[in-house]
């Protein structure tokens, strides 16, 4: 089995939500959808926008779905602006987080203090416990100076009940209490790529990036040189696609549909 018209492809850059399930509903029978990009000789690797939840996590909620990972294969937004945060303060300091607790994990193995006193940063993503508190203390802290920076820019993030605000409704809120545009980490980005490539060893054209979203899966692997494939079990339509200013080089129903019979 090789995927279809693209025989030179030696790993896939997965997205989750909206790809492998939508929240806890999973698209397709992932363990033999696993298997059979095993037995293509593929690798894979993981790559969210969605920086909710730590690599171990996800490695946990796969292993319900019956397909097991490694947490190196998993890159996740939250890890990507650790990433940066570390090039920019490389000797730490304070970090005020809205997220949950892929965000602040990233941000203490990145050896980085969660606290509003003094912060050299904000770091905000989706937090579904997200209260004025938190926007008021975000505001405050960038206004005082604090660079700003988002996990990724995604408006909505797709469950069985319909859309709901994900991250870049939260960085909204905050550019519009500040005047400031947040740095963003994750897809349409190359963070995210760029681990990936660094990760699997191979060249960015060698990597097919599989996602439901145009605007940050198909336009950042369109960035970063890979290939791209659109899957029409999330956020984009087939009819979204011919309008999109990037046009992905496959477009499949479904993950289980990306290889040949």
């Amino acid at each position: 089995m090789q995927i279809k018209h693209l025989d030179h492809i030696k790993a896939l850059v997965l997205d989750m939500d909206g790809v492998l399930w939508r929240e806890r509903e999973p698209i397709g029978n992932l363990p033999v959808i696993f298997k059979s990009f095993s037995k293509a000789g593929l690798q894979v690797v993981l790559a969210t926008n969605n920086g909710t939840r730590t690599p171990a996590q996800y490695v946990e909620k796969l292993a319900e779905y019956g397909v097991k990972i490694r947490p190196e294969q998993v890159i996740t937004s939250s890890l990507g602006a650790a990433y940066l945060l570390q090039k920019r303060f490389p000797m730490g300091g304070h970090v005020f987080v809205i997220g949950e607790m892929g965000v602040e994990t990233a941000m203490k193995d990145a050896g980085f203090a969660i606290s509003e006193k003094d912060a050299v940063a904000v770091v905000a993503g989706m937090d579904r416990s997200i209260s004025f508190g938190k926007l008021k203390t975000g505001c405050l802290c960038i206004r005082a100076g604090a660079a700003f920076y988002g996990t990724n820019p995604d408006r909505t993030f797709p469950t069985p009940e319909g859309l709901i605000p994900g991250a870049g409704s939260i960085l909204a809120a905050l550019e519009a209490c500040t005047d400031v545009k947040p740095i963003i980490a994750g897809k349409p980005n190359s963070t995210l790529f760029e681990f990936a490539e660094q990760r699997l060893g191979i060249a960015a054209d060698e990597m097919l990036v599989v996602g439901d979203r145009l605007d940050t899966d198909i336009l950042g692997g369109y960035r970063a040189g890979c290939k791209t494939a659109l899957v029409l079990t999330g956020i984009s339509s087939f009819e979204d696609a011919t309008r999109f200013e990037v046009k992905p080089d496959l477009i499949v129903p479904a993950l289980e549909n990306l290889l040949d019979d």
